[in-house]
């Protein structure tokens, strides 16, 4: 039985709920899918994916009931009529990062001078391409920072950041904190400060198919609940 609060009205289809999310989401979507599974009796299949190849899927015509991706991702798939307007909803704050090397000395990272100061000592600095990778680069242009950091960054690119930093590769690195945790090698120092907006913000959204689906506003009612809010926390993220 649904419980209340999570839209459960008897009109529930047998199929399954076909969510489209970005890579960063698997740590909390692999916990929190199984809990809304036993608890709902319903099923998710999910694939996740980097966000500009998901994106661009979606706007090739792909079929699913609910896209988790970055908020600038959503915005833009509502423009072009991919996903039904009114239907986003922000879910996570996934929290951005430094890291160094295990073993490396502890960096001050309290104060924003601080953090500018631990980028211009670094003799190379590293983040991705992906959702957090453009946080990051717009973060050095608004810091003042891009073309002094121009020459000493080396891109992660279909790799964690975490691995070009445990490796030796570059000196600082710059993630979202769910992809930082897992990599041996790395040590998170902790979150940028939060006055640089430090977060990547992550929205469902419906496919105009299913924006009427009963089954897929539980779930997104589910992403709010308590058990799903442990897991954000437990993931170093923030519900959105």
């Amino acid at each position: 039985m649904l419980r209340p609060g999570y839209g459960g009205s008897g009109t529930f289809m047998s199929a399954e709920i076909s969510v489209l999310s970005g890579g960063a989401m698997r740590r909390f979507m692999v916990e929190a899918v199984p809990l809304f599974e036993r608890e709902t009796g319903r099923k998710i299949a999910i694939r996740f994916g980097p966000t500009r190849e998901l994106k661009a899927e979606i706007d090739s015509g792909a079929a699913f009931d609910l896209a988790l991706l970055p908020r600038w991702a959503i915005d833009q798939l509502v423009a072009a009529g991919k996903i039904a307007p009114g239907t986003p909803i922000d879910v996570v704050r996934s929290l951005v990062g430094l890291m160094v090397r295990a073993g490396a000395p502890q960096p001050d990272i309290a104060t924003v001078d601080a953090f500018k100061n631990v980028l211009r000592m670094a003799k190379s600095i590293s983040y991705s391409k992906g959702p957090s990778g453009l946080y990051v680069a717009d973060l050095l242009e608004r810091l003042g920072l891009g073309p002094e950091m121009k020459d000493k960054t080396v891109f992660a690119i279909g790799r964690p950041v975490g691995e070009v930093i445990a490796s030796g590769e570059a000196e600082v690195g710059m993630q979202q904190i769910i992809e930082i945790q897992p990599v041996e090698g790395a040590r998170l120092v902790g979150a940028l400060p939060r006055e640089l907006e430090n977060f990547v913000l992550y929205t469902t959204g419906f496919a105009p198919a299913a924006a009427d689906s009963t089954a897929t506003r539980a779930f997104v009612a589910f992403l709010a609940s308590p058990e799903a809010v442990r897991i954000i926390r437990a993931k170093g993220m923030e519900p959105g």
